[in-house]
């Protein structure tokens, strides 16, 4: 009896565990399906977050299909100044490109529309390393660059501009940029292209060439009063003739000072003197005498000699005149004429008679003592320069070349 009671009782408790125990087992199973069912979304989300960082990490790393090319090859020597260095971008855009020599100088360039290549604007220097840095994108944004030295050739011929005015100087307003070469010049525009001439306060000024070893600069009219003008000279490393290069580079200034132009009326006997605007005096002249006349135009003041000697053999005429002490004289023309004191004519001459030989001669005393004299103030009072114009001589123009004389050409002429 006893043990029946307990043995159902241990049966019925069985049951109920047993019952309980799969209700348990079932939530259990739920939760661990849950489990899974969550790991499994979000083994799939990280699968999807490798596989992106995966293909981010292939557009990172992927090289540029850019591709820059730079002449000359990297190491390269004796490289010519002109037309050797090129920079080009096959399947990308330049986006920057530095030239640079050893001293940090850059060399300016310009890259082409399309973005496919770049040239520098100028020449390069001669016996100069060079640096080159250039960066290129392709079209999904990624950069590849490439990076040169070489260097430029030594050449054996070389020539150098020799120039006036002087740096510092202060000049009257006929003044020229003159530029004498020591080579003769075959390749005419690379010479003016590595030239600038600018002025304060801007006006244009252009070159133009008398044979081809001199190049002079200067502005439609007379320079106005108070200018300063700036002469960059960018020679080294133009090829000015075939294996002959420059070799300077170097930059200097000079000012106007006020203006000044004197008219010499061979006619009448006279100069006028206006500065400013203003006649400031008037002197009376001899000019050149009927057999030798002196020059009509407007000519320049280019040399000053507080005394010098006058040979006529040295201008083509012989034995004729030979004054070791002409005092007072300016040059006006490379082939002889100057405005100067004149001690040996009488003083009834000046304002009466022409009797020099091509010059304009001005009343003075012998040894250039006497201040008052007219040569002596003439001379005191002019600067390289100026102006003196000539008129109403039974004589050609001067020549645009004689002397720094380019005025007694039409601006049309010279700037062509």
């Amino acid at each position: 009896m006893n043990g029946q009671p307990i043995s159902g009782a241990s049966v019925g408790m069985r049951g109920a565990r047993g019952r309980g125990g799969t209700g348990v087992l079932a939530l259990l199973l739920g939760a661990l399906l849950l489990l899974v069912t969550a790991c499994g979304g979000g083994d799939t989300e990280k699968g999807t977050d490798d596989k992106g960082r995966k293909d981010s990490g292939k557009v990172g790393t992927t090289a540029s299909q850019a591709v820059v090319t730079v002449a000359p090859k990297d190491g390269a020597s004796s490289v010519a100044t002109s037309g050797a260095l090129k920079v080009t971008a096959d399947k990308g855009k330049l986006t920057a490109v530095t030239v640079q020599d050893d001293k940090g100088n850059k060399v300016e360039g310009k890259v082409a529309a399309d973005g496919a290549a770049w040239e520098p604007l100028a020449h390069l220097a001669a016996a100069t390393k060079y640096k080159v840095h250039a960066v290129a994108k392709d079209a999904e944004g990624r950069e590849s660059a490439k990076d040169t030295t070489f260097t430029t050739l030594v050449p054996k011929n070389t020539f150098v501009g020799h120039y006036t005015p002087e740096a510092g100087s202060t000049v009257g307003v006929g003044m020229p940029v003159s530029i004498n070469f020591t080579r003769g010049i075959t390749d005419p525009e690379a010479v003016e292209n590595a030239i600038e001439v600018t002025a304060e306060p801007s006006v244009p000024v252009e070159g133009h060439w008398f044979g081809n070893d001199r190049l002079d600069f200067r502005p439609e009219k007379y320079w106005a009063a108070g200018t300063k003008v700036t002469v960059k000279l960018n020679l080294d490393g133009v090829e000015g003739r075939p294996g002959v290069y420059g070799k300077q580079a170097k930059s200097f200034s000079f000012t106007i000072g006020r203006s000044q132009v004197s008219t010499v009326d061979a006619k009448a006997h006279t100069m006028k003197v206006v500065r400013d605007g203003k006649l400031i005096k008037t002197i009376p002249i001899t000019a050149g005498a009927p057999s030798t006349t002196t020059y009509n135009g407007q000519m320049v003041i280019s040399e000053k000699y507080r005394v010098t000697r006058m040979n006529g053999a040295t201008v083509g005429f012989g034995g004729e005149y030979d004054i070791k002490d002409v005092p007072h004289a300016m040059r006006l023309s490379t082939s002889g004429t100057f405005i100067h004191g004149n001690y040996w004519a009488s003083s009834g001459t000046f304002g009466s008679a022409n009797v020099s030989h091509g010059c304009v001669g001005l009343r003075d005393v012998r040894g250039g003592w006497d201040k008052n004299a007219p040569a002596a103030w003439m001379y005191s009072n002019s600067i390289i320069g100026d102006v003196v114009v000539v008129k109403n001589s039974k004589d050609k123009q001067i020549a645009p070349d004689n002397g720094l004389n380019g005025w007694n050409m039409s601006w049309a002429e010279w700037s062509k």
